[in-house]
């Protein structure tokens, strides 16, 4: 039965129970529960610090709290409904413990800063997590990397063949993704890790506060400066948001590529049994379940972030109840990022294996290297726009014929150019055509190992 509960003398009734259920964040906010307790935490030590309310009684509180961490850690408070939200239960239950003097603990704070100050911590927490996942992935990356430096692939624009590059070259692209997404975080941390304990409901107080010390005792690197801000601020979870979206983008595209990579038609790749599943009617069938949930889990983070924004575009200062439907949004893109890194880490370190002789073949069964064939020629005083449209015909023609590149005879290719000599197969052959590319940042393999040194000293640094 729902305990009856007013707000204050200002209210003769309890709430309609439904509206109690509907009002009620208990069921999702409870994962703020450790967060709340070391928030509380500080603000009790504050209170004594300051002299608002005695050392012993700062202690009573403190202990008190503690009890709380441990009695939910061994599953014996689990509040509900009635109390309505993790601050609420959390007194409730300090009450009960401690008596009267739980009934200070809320002195000179408001819910509204005592969330915001609650969301920040486990953000904080969970954006050093999500980048410590990201330097794993990082890891597996360059493992494969370093094995497949003279590995070649096709490259592809437009999803068309491009030209051969390093398998090696193409797996540090995600690398340099997840580098991004790894530095972006930090920078998210930055303005997540600001404290807004002490700005009260919108206003302030009026006890003598110390922000500085509680914010100092949680690890905030500065306190918000306007009051209203602190509790409507929003801005932090946006940028979280984004991060998590730009992360999910990068761990998309790769779901993709490895997609397209284990179908019969590209041949790349094979599932092994560790990630991959079967069809209920098709014996045959591997899927690529990891890459596909990946893809489609993206979608529900894109959603999120759009939902932040909606939430925040229309509301005036300061805190508004629309706010509560933030954390939603935010638990489940933390646990959607790391499943899905996760998840994808094992399926490169031991769920695919690369079909190294059909990537060979590959390599030699377009025109790939007709660039080549154009710098070829302009190394040799052949205006390059010129030896473009050169090549753009012997393609042409080399189609109709049913030839390649490197079937045309030396004579053939004279006839084109007087410039061609002998030494065109070997420039124009995959593995020279990759080397060649020496430009820095470029697919060569000088400058692929290079680049993976650079990427372990940058992790190893951390």
């Amino acid at each position: 039965m729902t305990e009856k509960q007013t707000w204050s003398q200002r209210f003769e009734s309890a709430l309609n129970p439904a509206i109690a259920r509907f009002n009620a964040s208990i069921g999702f906010d409870i994962e703020l529960i450790k967060y709340d307790i070391t928030g509380s935490q500080a603000h009790a030590k504050m209170l004594a610090h300051t002299g608002i309310i005695s050392y012993e009684e700062g202690e009573i509180l403190f202990t008190g709290l503690e009890q709380i961490r441990q009695e939910y850690d061994q599953g014996k408070f689990q509040p509900g409904i009635d109390s309505e939200d993790v601050h609420f239960a959390v007194e409730k239950r300090l009450t009960e413990i401690v008596g009267d003097v739980g009934k200070k603990l809320h002195t000179a704070r408001s819910r509204n800063d005592q969330v915001g100050t609650d969301t920040r911590l486990y953000l904080r927490d969970q954006i050093r997590k999500i980048r410590q996942q990201l330097r794993e992935f990082q890891g597996v990356l360059l493992d494969i990397a370093e094995k497949n430096v003279e590995t070649l692939i096709p490259g592809y624009t437009h999803l068309q063949r491009a030209q051969p590059v390093s398998l090696a070259h193409h797996l540090l692209a995600y690398f340099q993704m997840a580098q991004r997404d790894w530095e972006r975080l930090a920078d998210v941390y930055s303005r997540v890790n600001i404290s807004p304990l002490g700005c009260g409901a919108l206003a302030g107080t009026t006890f003598p506060i110390d922000r500085h010390y509680t914010a100092k005792l949680l690890h905030f690197d500065r306190v918000y400066a306007n009051s209203l801000d602190g509790v409507s601020d929003r801005d932090f979870a946006i940028e979280f948001l984004c991060a998590a979206s730009i992360i999910m983008v990068h761990l998309s595209r790769l779901s993709e590529e490895v997609i397209l990579w284990a179908s019969e038609e590209f041949r790349f790749v094979t599932l092994k049994d560790s990630c991959a599943t079967g069809s209920s009617i098709m014996p045959q069938k591997k899927n690529p379940d990891v890459p596909e949930l990946v893809r489609g889990k993206t979608g529900r983070v894109f959603g999120h972030l759009q939902a932040m924004l909606v939430i925040m575009k229309g509301l005036p200062l300061a805190y508004n109840k629309d706010l509560q439907e933030d954390k939603e949004g935010i638990f489940d893109s933390v646990n959607t990022v790391k499943a899905c890194l996760e998840a994808m880490t094992i399926l490169l370190q031991e769920g695919l294996e690369f079909r190294h002789q059909r990537l060979a073949t590959a390599v030699t069964e377009d025109f790939a290297n007709a660039t080549d064939v154009a710098d070829y020629l302009a190394a040799r005083g052949v205006p390059f726009r010129e030896a473009y449209n050169i090549v753009g015909k012997v393609v042409k023609t080399s189609i109709a014929a049913g030839k390649l590149l490197k079937d045309l005879h030396l004579e053939e290719w004279q006839e084109i150019h007087p410039a061609f000599a002998a030494d065109i197969y070997e420039a124009i052959a995959p593995r020279q055509v990759v080397a060649a590319r020496n430009s820095y940042g470029g697919t060569g393999f000088v400058q692929v190992r290079e680049a993976i040194v650079n990427a372990r000293t940058q992790i190893n640094g951390k």
